[in-house]
This record gives structure tokens, C-alpha cells and sequence, in this order.
């Protein structure tokens, strides 16, 4: 039996993953900061030992990475690694002591695509605070693994959806009045032609992905893969099938970005734009190939089932 510890697994992610851990007959341990209980309920949880622990300051402490070793893992998939030197630490302490490591990313590692869909080879340009750390992870961790035998695999989702929380919507932000707007016919407005893109995936897809990767051990070891829907949308297409599930034609107004920025909140503003500036759209041929991922929803099938969880909570208008 295979003894897997998942760092951050009550998360969106750890509430698909764990109970597949499980199903798949792995002795699975939870570390967690004991503040939450699982995002998604499942009788799996009851087989899981979990273990209370504050990473920050067991980091700070320099003991984090020894408590994750002395667990005696066989494979460590840490879903809550925002820094180089968090990754370093654990990387320090479970050298020579695991079988396999795996590192939730981003598909924000890349920043302007040039070909797209992106592919995982594609020159690094990340921007913003978040796409570049998790850049500098990648690269630490692909070189640990290709120059040190560190067994790392990288999985980059895009923007993960499902039923407990906010799509990111088709104004590139998290404002559920873009809903409820496409639901009355209401104009909404949209930055630029529309044309900017979004990728999502479901949390069940991305926990499809990992334990895809543990199955193929011999070829995710030292690789990335995006793990995302089969295909990315426009911000006018997502908007227009958005509407469509309500009956109506979208009502759609386009505005310069500087125009339409002074139309929203300024935090609003910034999310937009971080979206629309990487506009990802990546390619999953990659892991087709290699891992067999399968991802079973495509974009509009993740967000309609977010979008019905959100009606279920009386959030957004039924669809």
C-alpha cells in the first residue's frame, strides 16, 4: 500500500483528490491547518488520518519539512506551495525519502502567449506576483529533478471551478452581478472586442491529473503538464452561452480598457486584468499522452455546474 501525504487537502483541489486517493486503496494523510473541515464532503474522509499543522511556522521554524519526512511518505503531493523557498525546505528534508513528489502550479507560469493553445515548452514570461513565484518553483524543481534525481512532477491547472465557489466569469473577475445581469438581458459590458480568453477546469479534472501522474511515474518524474478543459473561451463567447442557458440573447456593450476599468472597482479592475493580460489558453496534449488525462468537463460544463451549486445557495437566479 502506497502512502500518500497531500499537503492542503480540504482545499477545492483535496476534496476530489483525497476520496480518489482513497478509492484507488492508498493509505492517504491530510495535513492541514485545522481551521477548515473538508471543502467537499465524502465518506472517504473517514479513512484518512489527519495531522494538524501551521506550515508557516513550522517553515519559519525550520522543522516543516522534517514533520512531513518523519510521516514516512511515499509520495508527497503538496498543493499549497506559494515560494521557492517553501518548496526548497521540503525539497531539503524528503531528498533520498520519497518516490515521487508533486507540485500543484499554474498555467500562469506563462505570461503573453505567442502560438497558441500554449504549449508546456513554451519560453517562461510570467508577470505578477503569483505567476512568477510559481515560475520560480517550476524551475527549481524541474532542476532538482533533472540534475539531482528529485522525482518531481509539475501539474498546472487554469482557473478551477465546480460546485462550492465563484467561477471567474466572463468579465475575467469573481462579480456574481455578471451572472445575474446575462440572466436578466441586462447590458454588460466587456473589455476591449471580447476576445481575451479564460481556461477553466474542474477541481475533479485537476484531481484526475495527479493521480494520473502517480500512475505513470516512469514519465511524469522531472515534467510539467497543464491540466485544464479541452478548450479555453472568449470572454464574448462564455458571455453569450452564459446567456443562452437563461433564454436570452446577451446584451453585450465593448469598452476600451481604460474606459471600462472606471466602470468597476479598482480591486475588480485588477482581476480583470490579470486574466485578460495572460489570456491563457493552453494545450493538453501533453498530458493526453503522456499521463492519459481525460479531462470529463469542458469549460461551459465546469461553470454550469458551479453556476447550479451557486443557485442551489439562492446566489444567482436559476438556470
Amino acid at each position: 500500500m502506497t502512502h500518500v501525504v497531500v499537503l492542503g487537502g480540504t482545499g477545492h483541489i483535496g476534496g476530489y483528490l483525497v476520496p480518489r486517493l482513497v478509492a484507488a486503496g492508498h493509505e492517504v494523510t491530510v495535513l492541514t491547518r485545522g481551521r477548515a473541515t473538508p471543502y467537499r464532503q465524502d465518506g472517504a474522509w473517514s479513512a484518512v488520518t489527519t495531522v494538524v499543522a501551521d506550515r508557516a511556522a513550522e517553515e519559519a521554524a525550520g522543522t516543516f519539512g522534517a514533520r512531513v519526512r518523519d510521516l514516512e511518505p511515499d509520495v508527497v503531493i503538496d498543493l499549497i506551495c506559494f515560494t521557492a523557498d517553501s518548496a526548497r525546505h521540503l525539497v531539503e528534508a524528503l531528498a533520498g525519502r520519497v518516490q515521487h513528489f508533486l507540485h500543484c502550479g499554474t498555467i500562469w507560469v506563462h505570461g503573453p502567449s505567442v502560438a497558441v493553445p500554449t504549449t508546456e515548452e513554451a519560453p517562461r514570461r510570467p508577470f505578477g506576483e503569483y505567476g512568477v513565484r510559481k515560475a520560480e518553483i517550476e524551475a527549481y524543481l524541474l532542476d532538482q529533478a533533472r540534475r539531482h534525481g528529485f522525482p518531481a512532477t509539475l501539474l498546472h491547472p487554469g482557473h478551477i471551478s465546480g460546485p462550492g465557489w465563484v467561477p471567474v466569469n466572463p468579465a475575467g473577475n469573481l462579480d456574481l452581478g455578471v451572472y445575474r445581469a446575462l440572466a436578466a438581458g441586462d447590458e454588460v459590458a466587456l473589455p476591449n472586442l471580447g476576445m481575451e480568453t479564460l481556461h477553466h477546469v474542474h477541481a475533479d479534472d485537476v484531481a484526475q491529473s495527479f493521480t494520473a501522474a502517480m500512475a505513470n511515474r516512469s514519465v511524469a518524474v522531472g515534467e510539467s503538464f497543464h491540466v485544464v478543459s479541452p478548450a479555453a473561451l472568449t470572454l464574448r463567447g462564455f458571455a453569450e452561452s452564459v446567456a443562452g442557458w437563461y433564454g436570452r440573447a446577451a446584451n453585450l456593450a465593448f469598452l476600451p480598457w481604460e474606459r471600462w476599468r472606471e466602470t468597476v472597482e479598482p480591486d475588480v479592475a485588477d482581476l480583470t486584468w490579470d486574466h485578460i493580460a495572460h489570456s491563457p489558453n493552453s494545450s493538453i496534449a501533453k498530458a493526453e499522452r503522456l499521463l492519459g488525462y481525460r479531462p470529463r468537463y469542458g469549460s461551459l460544463d465546469a461553470v454550469r455546474e458551479a453556476l447550479e451549486w451557486l443557485v442551489a445557495h439562492d446566489r444567482v437566479p436559476p438556470l
